[in-house]
């Protein structure tokens, strides 16, 4: 009998010693966050006069917009906003910063927007655009005289497409814009880049 229990006992010693040599069972690994890109400056960094209104030729309010690129986007993304934003201006004395581009609708398929876009209330794509003034892109223009402006590109995945047309008016489209994408964000990716005119 000693030896029946004397055998259990090394049994039950050779389980719990092989199963404490058992590696612990991995953590799910945490998708990595969507991220927002441009090679037309670095994040953080000064924006280079042909992506901004004091590029030459360009019409008043003008520029080029700078290529951009986003990786690393949500499982179950049905089309991005992107939204860029002089968060160093308030205008008509409220809490409402300067639009320079609001483009929506991107399609889910797309990986970025190239340089360059073209004016026009709706892009090839099906997407829309509008900025504070007309339907499309508007470079950075903070005054000489005073400090460098942050801008910011904000792109949001979204679950859904949203139902709505841009507007006359810029900034109650990106009102209605905002509004609408309120519970359907999977994920958001930001970047920055400073501007004022040349002295």
């Amino acid at each position: 009998m000693k030896r029946v229990l004397f055998a259990a006992a090394l049994l039950i010693r050779s389980v719990s010693v092989s199963l404490a040599q058992q590696p612990a069972p991995a953590a799910p690994t945490a998708a990595p966050p969507m991220r927002l890109t441009t090679t037309a400056f670095p994040d953080g960094g000064l924006i280079p006069i042909k992506f901004t209104q004091a590029a030459p030729g360009a019409a008043p309010g003008g520029g080029a917009s700078p290529a951009l690129t986003w990786t690393d986007v949500p499982a179950g993304t049905q089309s991005f906003v992107l939204h860029m934003h002089d968060v160093d201006v308030s205008r008509n004395k409220t809490i409402d910063d300067n639009l320079h581009w609001l483009v929506w609708n991107i399609p889910a398929t797309s990986t970025g927007l190239p340089e360059a876009i073209p004016a026009g209330a709706q892009l090839p794509d099906g997407s829309y655009q509008v900025n504070v003034f007309t339907p499309s892109y508007r470079g950075p223009g903070a005054a000489a005289s005073g400090p460098l402006h942050h801008y910011v590109f904000e792109l949001y995945a979204l679950d859904t497409k949203l139902d709505v047309k841009p507007g006359t008016e810029g900034s109650a489209t990106r009102t209605a814009v905002l509004n609408a994408i309120q519970a359907h964000v999977l994920g958001k990716a930001a970047y920055v880049g400073l501007f004022k005119r040349p002295q």
